[in-house]
């Protein structure tokens, strides 16, 4: 069975949140309190993310089967699924198996070219990297708003802007992550979801205007060539991971996405 560690509050119809690749729980405080006035809110650890175990050969596909069988074995039926990046695909994938209510993907992997999803891997692969060289500089580094937008740009939309605690949590969580490595080689083989059940649930797919580490302009299209029947939405001003540049739009999207499946 598989384990995750998980962060549950509030009351209501169920919402999985579902990060992206190197990031953890956390990175979606800045809605769920807002969520939990509604819902309850189930924000997971991914296998080898956080403080969930790693699994012995990571992919996107054996993640999403763990989030599968996590959600069968806690009895979360047909939630209301949302991820980001990496775990946008994942909610798609749990969509188009019928696993779900309705699905909010925040820039989902997998719409891009292949020199899109190269500087995606090797973009993500040498900030780790970073990170990791600059460990013991971190906290000084992400200390100042100049650290932070150098260090940060490929993720957030306004990184000057984001609480130093709060970098360096993401930063550091990035380094140490031991899923990172073999979930980023994963995509080299991944694909876009099967549409399956996406036809018969609400899907919303929002995409940041500045987001540069899967390109706004050329991805959010092909997501809406791909999927032609879901909501797109732009986020202005917001980056790759949304929730700190615009944390009121991007419950907004999520809520309304809720609604429609009502």
């Amino acid at each position: 069975m598989t384990t995750l560690h998980h962060h549950r509050v509030g009351a209501g119809e169920p919402i999985v949140l579902i990060h992206g690749v190197g990031a953890q729980w956390r990175i979606w405080k800045p809605i769920i309190d807002t969520l939990a006035a509604s819902y309850e809110v189930i924000a997971v650890d991914l296998p080898g993310f956080g403080t969930s175990t790693p699994l012995a050969h990571t992919t996107v596909d054996t993640l999403t089967d763990a989030l599968a069988e996590f959600l069968s074995a806690q009895g979360i039926d047909r939630p209301h699924l949302a991820g980001n990046s990496m775990g946008g695909l994942i909610g798609l994938n749990l969509g188009a198996r019928g696993l779900a209510r309705s699905v909010t993907a925040y820039s989902p992997i997998a719409f891009w070219s292949t020199a899109g999803r190269i500087w995606c891997q090797q973009s993500l692969g040498r900030s780790q990297a970073l990170a990791r060289v600059l460990r013991p500089a971190l906290p000084a580094v992400l200390g100042t708003a100049v650290g932070r937008t150098v260090f940060l740009t490929l993720i957030f939309g306004k990184p000057w802007a984001l609480n130093a605690h709060v970098a360096l949590d993401i930063a550091t969580n990035a380094a140490d992550a031991a899923g990172f490595a073999p979930a980023l080689a994963s995509f080299t083989d991944t694909e876009l979801p099967e549409t399956g059940s996406l036809a018969d649930i609400p899907v919303t797919i929002a995409w940041g205007n500045r987001d540069i580490l899967l390109t706004y302009a050329t991805q959010s299209r092909r997501a809406r060539a791909v999927l032609p029947n879901a909501e797109h939405v732009t986020l202005r001003g917001s980056g790759h991971t949304p929730f700190f540049d615009d944390p009121s739009s991007c419950a907004r999207v999520l809520r309304e996405t809720i609604e429609r499946a009502r």
